[in-house]
């Protein structure tokens, strides 16, 4: 899995005291394992208010063989994101199910690196395409993917549980 470099926050002005503790100079990508469900749990409350993976689908998740969980951290422990990845059989299209990374590492590379790791997965196991659902209203994440080159392809009303719209991106591999 890549490592990858980022840099670190901008501290300029900002009181030496009060600075938030860098994150580091690398970035792991790393297959989730059973020891990091606490971390997956936490960062999914803290990240999404509704559609949240339960603890009980994390931990069918980890052992699925059509689903692939990943984890960001440095520093070997520490925790910075999560996505997840699906794959159907049949069919040569992945699908990006979930994204998060924690405040502190947001801006930094995280999200990206996550996202690449799907990629790579997703064309290890000979599909062509990743696919993703994101809320209209999240701009963070749809520059995010427009930037990693990933095209709109349409929308569904009313998606998520609170009524919002889903916008859809397909990236080919």
């Amino acid at each position: 899995m890549p490592r990858l470099p980022f840099p670190p926050p901008s501290s300029a002005g900002v009181p030496k005291r009060m600075r938030p503790p860098p994150v580091t100079a690398a970035v792991r990508v790393r297959r989730a394992e059973v020891s990091d469900l606490d971390d997956l749990v936490a960062l999914e409350e803290s990240s999404f208010a509704q559609d949240r993976l339960s603890r009980a689908q994390y931990r069918k998740h980890l052992d699925s063989e059509t689903a692939l969980v990943l984890v960001a951290s440095a520093n070997h422990r520490r925790f910075l994101g999560t996505a997840v990845v699906f794959f159907r059989k049949a069919t040569t299209i992945a699908r990006l199910y979930s994204l998060a990374t924690t405040p502190q590492a947001q801006g930094k590379g995280v999200g990206s690196a996550l996202v690449e790791t799907c990629e790579e997965a997703a064309r290890s196991r000979g599909c062509r395409a990743l696919r993703l659902e994101v809320r209209k209203d999240n701009a963070v994440a749809i520059r995010l993917y427009e930037r990693l080159g990933y095209q709109r392809i349409g929308e569904y009303a009313a998606y998520y549980a609170d009524g919002a719209d889903a916008l859809r991106f397909e990236k080919a591999l």
